[in-house]
């Protein structure tokens, strides 16, 4: 069978060389007689494997030397909840919410300490991404916190808030190594993988070594403390091997492809096609203020939920997997990762002038 267009916004679509080598090494990793899966976490090769992973995340981000690098599981989500348990001093932290995980993180926070919602663009259904030049940030929040990529409403900050000297904490599972970042602008960032990196089940927090406490309070869960996975070099038990494993051919792709100056090139460029063809489109539109498109996410309507079904069915039908759009917003978005292929999306959008020809 050939493979389809995943248009998936996680666990989503991985470069199909990376799929072949993690293949031809399944059974045997290196002449080693097994497969990564069944190593050890605490054998020489997987330490080999993880030690690399981090030294070529390093040199794609260019992460300072004071930024620990930590493998975790859990999930993004579960950081919702460590953010807070160890970033916490003052008791107080300023969110911005500009979609449904930005809400999640901040309800989850307000477990641990007061919650400032500074701006939010819940008034348009999180389809803008607010001002944040000038914010009314707490004098004593110990940290400001955005999600950077929208996945379900296709948005993402151009801009970085002014924080006004506040640590800023970014969740970047849905842009991770989409395109360059200076890390030194961030306190915390943090990512699930399965949307740009690898399979589910990893999570990569890139933490400034200061905002790591030595002692968090004594309810704080042993795991979800910070210093825990620092000191262990993120093998305190056994982390998810096999996840890491393919993270790490995932980085040395995007190495082979160019880095991350021209992962973000790659992406306008899959993006503008798709953008371009919704902004002449009678019948598809996009529904994100145009400055603040992400060039990962892409959500889009006829404005008639009928057709939008229709144009679902017969996508999945001529090959084009997962373009039904969240609950949240109905509709249809195509997430287009770095290794969705250009061509991906060329014959997408072939597709939708052919139905919108039969349609009209």
């Amino acid at each position: 069978m050939s493979r389809v267009y995943n248009f998936s916004a996680g666990p989503a679509v991985l470069p199909e060389e990376v799929l072949k080598e993690a293949a031809e090494e399944m059974l045997d990793y290196k002449g080693c007689g097994m497969s990564v899966m069944e190593m050890s976490h605490r054998s020489a090769a997987f330490q080999q494997i993880i030690d690399e992973a981090e030294k070529d995340l390093r040199e794609l981000m260019n992460i300072p030397d004071n930024y620990k690098v930590l493998f975790l599981q859990g999930g993004a989500s579960q950081q919702f909840a460590a953010i807070p348990m160890n970033l916490k001093k003052n008791g107080k932290a300023a969110y911005i919410v500009t979609g449904q995980w930005a809400k999640k993180a901040a309800a989850e926070a307000e477990k641990y300490l007061d919650v400032d919602v500074v701006a939010s663009s819940a008034d348009k259904t999180f389809s803008y991404i607010p001002d944040c030049s000038d914010l009314d940030i707490p004098e004593d929040a110990d940290y400001v916190y955005i999600c950077e990529n929208n996945t379900i409403y296709g948005t993402k900050f151009k801009e970085l808030p002014n924080t006004k000297g506040h640590i800023l904490v970014s969740d970047v599972s849905s842009c991770f190594l989409s395109e360059p970042i200076d890390v030194e602008k961030y306190g915390i960032i943090y990512g699930g993988v399965q949307k740009n990196i690898g399979p589910a089940g990893v999570v990569i927090a890139i933490i400034r070594e200061d905002l790591i406490p030595e002692q968090v309070d004594e309810s704080v869960p042993t795991m979800l403390a910070y210093k825990t996975q620092a000191d262990a070099n993120s093998l305190y038990n056994t982390p998810p091997c096999y996840g890491i494993y393919i993270c790490g051919k995932v980085f040395k792709w995007i190495k082979k492809m160019g880095g991350l100056q021209a992962m973000k090139e790659h992406n306008e460029k899959k993006a503008k096609i798709l953008y371009d063809f919704l902004d002449k489109s009678e019948m598809f539109k996009g529904t994100v203020v145009k400055k603040d498109r992400s060039l990962m996410n892409v959500p889009f309507v006829t404005g008639d939920e009928e057709l939008d079904a229709k144009f679902v069915k017969e996508a999945k039908a001529a090959g084009f997997e997962n373009l039904k759009g969240h609950r949240t917003v109905g509709g249809m978005r195509a997430s287009i990762y770095n290794a969705m292929p250009i061509e991906g999306v060329e014959k997408l959008v072939e597709f939708m002038e052919k139905f919108e020809k039969e349609n009209a």
